[in-house]
């Protein structure tokens, strides 16, 4: 028995607001609501790095037959368009993508990714780059108006209550101290202009080669 045609064919672009980098393909459907946002493993890599709601989808047209689809996905995502620097595509279209994402898979991909991000973020280091960078990103995002400032709230002259104050208090008690501070064991440490925070085991090593104690001042 043929398959049956769904209602709805498509080509689609997915952007990532943070670095403008971008996901083509087609999506068929009977549900133009059925929040699908792409299936690119490059682009799945983003969305679990910057979120989901970093990312922008909008349908660039639409074709009356699957077969259409593919043909015209084929003409777009071609071999100049995956060489660019800011396309998220690994290979040309026309196939259909490759695996079909669902809901679980695409939960079961977002955990993993979440996994291995949260240990990255425990390395003061990695995550001191991780939030200069991503503070980079969104300045020139507003910047050249690819993401607008939805709200602002100004905390000049506003204090905390003496409960709130009570409440920050008690939940950091036991936390940060001692092996449980994520900088335990590190030293901040300076050379030709460049400060970075040192390992306990790597101090030595670097001592040898002209690192000194201390951050380089500004």
């Amino acid at each position: 028995m043929a398959r049956r045609q769904k209602k709805y064919h498509y080509i689609y672009k997915t952007t990532c607001n943070v670095n403008g980098k971008y996901y083509i393909g087609m999506h068929s459907t009977d549900n133009l609501e059925d929040e699908y946002i792409g299936s690119g493993k490059r682009l799945w890599y983003s969305i679990n790095y910057h979120g989901r709601d970093n990312h922008t989808k909008e349908i660039l047209e639409y074709h009356s037959t699957r077969d259409e689809l593919k043909k015209r996905e084929k003409e777009i995502v071609n071999e100049q368009l995956i060489n660019e620097d800011l396309c998220l595509n690994l290979k040309v279209g026309g196939n259909g993508g490759g695996r079909i994402w669902n809901e679980e898979h695409m939960k079961a991909f977002s955990k993993s990714g979440n996994d291995a991000f949260k240990s990255k973020m425990k390395d003061p280091e990695y995550r001191e780059n991780h939030f200069k960078k991503l503070s980079e990103a969104n300045k020139k995002s507003y910047e050249n108006g690819r993401r607008e400032r939805t709200y602002f709230y100004d905390w000049n002259g506003k204090k905390h209550s003496e409960e709130s104050k009570k409440k920050i208090s008690e939940s950091k008690k036991g936390k940060g101290m001692g092996e449980n501070n994520s900088v335990y064991g590190r030293k901040w440490m300076n050379k030709d202009g460049v400060t970075k925070m040192v390992k306990k085991e790597e101090i030595e090593e670097h001592t040898n080669v002209g690192w000194i104690f201390g951050k380089m001042k500004k």
